[in-house]
C-alpha cells in the first residue's frame, strides 16, 4: 500500500517539475480503464477514494511522463468488505454501535451509518474510512463521519401556479417548514401535493442549498377539477315495472382561486322520488383555517310529501386531511296527499358536530384511499297539526379504505351506519333513506327507509395500467323500521368496470340485492352506467 503522504509527494513532484502538464491519466492495471483528470490534486483525491471504497492495498505500479501528459498505472488490489471495525467517537455517540467489532459487509454498515445521519438532517454527511493495518490478514479500519452542516426546510418557492390561496401556502409552511431536510419529508411533500384535490406537481420538488438556508422549489399547476357526473340506472320499481332513473352531479371548483366548491346534484329514482341538492363550500374564509359550508336539500316523493332541509356549517382545518365542524339543521316537511296516512307535517331545528378525515388516493381511478366521517346531531321537532313537540338524536358514521394487496390487485372496504333515536314514533317522511349507487348497490336509489341501518362492502379491484379497473363486490347490511315493524338483513353482489375515455371516466355496474330469505329474482338486477368528466 502506498500511503497518502507518498502519493501526495509524488504528485507534488510531478506538478513542480512539469508545470506545463495539463492532464493526468489514471490507468487501472486490472481493467485497463482510464480516468482523465486535469490536475494532480484531483488525481490524489481519486486514489484516496479507492481506500474509502475498501481498496486498502492500492499500489502505484508506474508513473510515465510524456509531453503534456502523466500516465499513472495503479493496481487496486482486492476489495475488502470483511473487516475489523473501530468506531470513532462521533459515530458511536449517534449510532450506539459497539466500539470494536467484525463485519462481513462494510459497505452496508457505512450506508446504514450514513442514513442515520441523513435522517437527523445532515444531508451531506459522508462516512470516512481510515486504514489502520491488518489482523490475521484482514484489514482493520476506523469509521468516522464528516457531518457538514445540519439542514432543515427553511422555505418554499412556488413556480407555475404562483398565486394559490394564501392559507394553503401558510398551512404548507406550518406543516413542513423547520422540519429536517431528508428523503422522508421530501416524499411527504411530494405526496401531499401530487394527491391534492386542487393542485398537482409538474415534477418532483427541487432543492436550493445556500450557505445558510435550504429552500424547496415547487412546480405547481392548477388541476382540472370541475366535474360532470352523470349516471343512468335501469331496474324495476316496487310494482316490478321496468323503469329508468338517473343522477346528475356537477361540481364547480376553484373558480375564484380560493379552493371553493359549488355542487349541484339532482337524482330521480325508480319509485318517482326526486332529490335536489345545492352545496357551497368555502374552505379558507377570510384567508383563515375556518371554512363555511351551506347545504340546501330538497326531496319530493311523487305527490305524497316533500322535505326541505338547510344545513349551514362552520368548520376548522385540523390539518390538510382533517376537519371538525359545527352545523345547524333546519328541516321542514309537508304531506301533499291528504290520503297519505304514513306521514305527517313537521319542523326540525337543531345543532350538531361532525368530523372528517380524507386521504387522497395516488390512483386517479379510485376516489379515495381513506375517508372517515362521523356526525352527531340533537334535534328539536314540532308536529304542528298535532301540537306535539319532541327531541331526536341522530348519529352517522362511514369509513372507506383502499388496500394494495400486490401487483395490480387491490381491496376496497367500506362501511356505513346511521341511527335516529326518539321517544316518539317516526313518520315515514322523517326516516333516513339509503340504497343505490353509493350505498347498497343492488337496490333502487333511496328505496330503503329506516330509523337505523348499517352495511359493509368488500370489493376486489384489478387495475389495468392506469386506465381501467375491473371489480367484483359483495355487501351485507341490516335495517330497522319501527313503523313497519321490520328489521331485515340485506345482501348485494355484483361486478363492474371503470375506464378512462377521452371524454372522462366511464363506469358500468351490474348488481342484484335482496333480503335474506327472499327468493332470488333476476328481474331485480340493477344496471348503472355513469360518466365522470373533468373540465
Amino acid at each position: 500500500m502506498v500511503s497518502k503522504i507518498i502519493i501526495f509527494l509524488l504528485f507534488l513532484f510531478c506538478t513542480f517539475s512539469q508545470a506545463q502538464k495539463k492532464e493526468f491519466w489514471l490507468i487501472d492495471a486490472q481493467t485497463q480503464q482510464t480516468k482523465i483528470v486535469k490536475d494532480s490534486a484531483t488525481a490524489v483525491k481519486f486514489l484516496d477514494s479507492l481506500a474509502q471504497n475498501n481498496y486498502f492495498f492500492t499500489q502505484i505500479i508506474s508513473v510515465r511522463k510524456e509531453e503534456n501528459l502523466t500516465k499513472i498505472q495503479f493496481d487496486k488490489g482486492k476489495n475488502y468488505n470483511q473487516t475489523y471495525v473501530e468506531i470513532g467517537e462521533d459515530v458511536k455517540t449517534e449510532t450506539k454501535l459497539e466500539p470494536q467489532f467484525y463485519t462481513k459487509n462494510l459497505d452496508s454498515l457505512k450506508q446504514n451509518i450514513n442514513k442515520n445521519f441523513i435522517a437527523k438532517g445532515f444531508a451531506f454527511s459522508r462516512v470516512q474510512t481510515k486504514y489502520l493495518g491488518t489482523r490475521n490478514g484482514i484489514p482493520i479500519v476506523q469509521l468516522s463521519i464528516n457531518k457538514n452542516d445540519k439542514r432543515t426546510i427553511d422555505g418554499f418557492v412556488l413556480k407555475g401556479y404562483e398565486n394559490p390561496p394564501t392559507r394553503f401556502v401558510k398551512n404548507l409552511k406550518k406543516e413542513f417548514q423547520g422540519k429536517i431536510y431528508d428523503d422522508k419529508n421530501l416524499v411527504s411533500i411530494n405526496k401531499e401535493l401530487q394527491n391534492h384535490p386542487f393542485v398537482t406537481l409538474d415534477r418532483p420538488p427541487q432543492s436550493l442549498f445556500t450557505k445558510d438556508s435550504t429552500n424547496i422549489y415547487l412546480f405547481l399547476q392548477k388541476k382540472k377539477v370541475n366535474t360532470f357526473d352523470g349516471i343512468i340506472g335501469f331496474g324495476n320499481d316496487k310494482t316490478e315495472k321496468f323503469t329508468f332513473n338517473g343522477t346528475i352531479n356537477v361540481n364547480f371548483r376553484n373558480i375564484f382561486n380560493g379552493f371553493e366548491t359549488i355542487n349541484l346534484y339532482w337524482q330521480k329514482n325508480p319509485d318517482q322520488g326526486q332529490t335536489f341538492n345545492l352545496q357551497t363550500d368555502i374552505p379558507y374564509f377570510f384567508k383563515t383555517n375556518v371554512g363555511l359550508n351551506v347545504n340546501v336539500n330538497i326531496f319530493r316523493q311523487d305527490s305524497t310529501f316533500a322535505n326541505v332541509k338547510l344545513l349551514p356549517s362552520v368548520y376548522y382545518h385540523l390539518s390538510s386531511r382533517q376537519k371538525i365542524g359545527l352545523r345547524g339543521t333546519f328541516e321542514t316537511s309537508a304531506v301533499l296527499d291528504s290520503l297519505y296516512t304514513q306521514g305527517r307535517d313537521f319542523n326540525k331545528r337543531g345543532a350538531g358536530m361532525w368530523y372528517n378525515y380524507h386521504e387522497p388516493t395516488e390512483i386517479e381511478l379510485f376516489q379515495n384511499k381513506t375517508n372517515v366521517r362521523a356526525e352527531a346531531d340533537l334535534l328539536f321537532i314540532n308536529y304542528p297539526t298535532e301540537d306535539l313537540n319532541g327531541q331526536q338524536i341522530r348519529y352517522f358514521l362511514s369509513a372507506e379504505r383502499n388496500f394494495h394487496i400486490s401487483g395490480n390487485h387491490y381491496l376496497n372496504f367500506k362501511g356505513e351506519s346511521a341511527l335516529m333515536s326518539s321517544k316518539d314514533e317516526f313518520s315515514t317522511n322523517e326516516l333516513m333513506r339509503f340504497g343505490g349507487w353509493n350505498s347498497m348497490r343492488g337496490f333502487n336509489e333511496e328505496s330503503l327507509y329506516a330509523d337505523f341501518y348499517y352495511f359493509g362492502s368488500a370489493e376486489y379491484r384489478y387495475l389495468v395500467g392506469e386506465q381501467a379497473f375491473f371489480d367484483a363486490f359483495v355487501q351485507y347490511g341490516k335495517l330497522n323500521n319501527k313503523n313497519l315493524g321490520i328489521n331485515p338483513k340485506l345482501y348485494s353482489a355484483g361486478i363492474g368496470f371503470n375506464f378512462f375515455l377521452p371524454i372522462g371516466l366511464m363506469s358500468f355496474q351490474i348488481a342484484n340485492g335482496n333480503q335474506f330469505g327472499n327468493e332470488f329474482k333476476f328481474g331485480d338486477t340493477k344496471i348503472h352506467w355513469g360518466l365522470l368528466s373533468r373540465f
